[in-house]
């Protein structure tokens, strides 16, 4: 069974937002649920499917806006990686998310490592990716022919290198050495902005194109 992915940009900040489900078993995981909980769970109920996983791609409070109103209504789990779970609730971010008129996220409660596997169900598990750079643990999640890439890389640029934690020459480094190794018809779908591939970015991105192959 192939997986299917529904997206959702969310809200002003223009978050995306990746519902990633096996219709044959009618459950998903859920990627960075933004700041639009009510949207989100909206489409959980037409899909009618359960939520197995909560999984923040790293811990920006525009990305996990909407973290304790779907835990509290599903009861999934909360994932990031190890090196995100102070940033996720840090103040700075828990300032960000009031500013921004969010809720601050609770506590995870599985920290994740490189290379773990997250199931969703039989058919669906995803690889972890450790790509810091736009923040400590940012983390990408591999399946099949497709890769949730949260903001380390987008369609013709990267994430941002001067938040808290973040470092250009880390990020670039992971773009090239994690995601521009995949096979080229590997899909990203990020963070913000329109799905691309690793051939396309390994071939156009700006960013990298000129220091791919040091």
């Amino acid at each position: 069974m192939t997986a299917k992915v529904e997206t959702l940009c969310l809200g002003p900040l223009d978050v995306n937002c990746y519902i990633v489900g096996c219709p044959e078993h009618q459950v998903c995981a859920v990627f960075d649920p933004g700041d639009s909980g009510g949207r989100i769970l909206d489409l959980l109920s037409k899909l009618q499917w359960q939520v197995a996983h909560i999984i923040n791609t790293h811990g920006h409070a525009d990305h996990t806006g909407a973290n304790l109103k779907l835990k509290k209504a599903t009861g999934a789990p909360l994932s990031i990686h190890r090196m995100d779970r102070e940033l996720l609730t840090h103040q700075e971010m828990t300032d960000m998310a009031g500013y921004l008129g969010l809720s601050p996220s609770p506590e995870p409660d599985t920290l994740l490592e490189e290379g773990d596997l997250v199931k969703v169900c039989d058919c669906i598990s995803f690889k972890v990716i450790h790509t810091p750079g736009h923040s400590p643990g940012g983390a990408c999640f591999h399946h099949d022919e497709f890769v949730i890439s949260g903001d380390t890389i987008f369609r013709m640029s990267i994430g941002r290198s001067d938040l808290p934690g973040g470092n250009h020459d880390t990020l670039l480094k992971s773009i090239r050495e994690r995601l521009l190794t995949l096979p080229d018809d590997t899909v990203l779908y990020p963070g913000h902005g329109d799905p691309t591939t690793a051939g396309y970015e390994k071939k156009n991105n700006p960013f990298v194109m000129n220091t791919y192959f040091r």
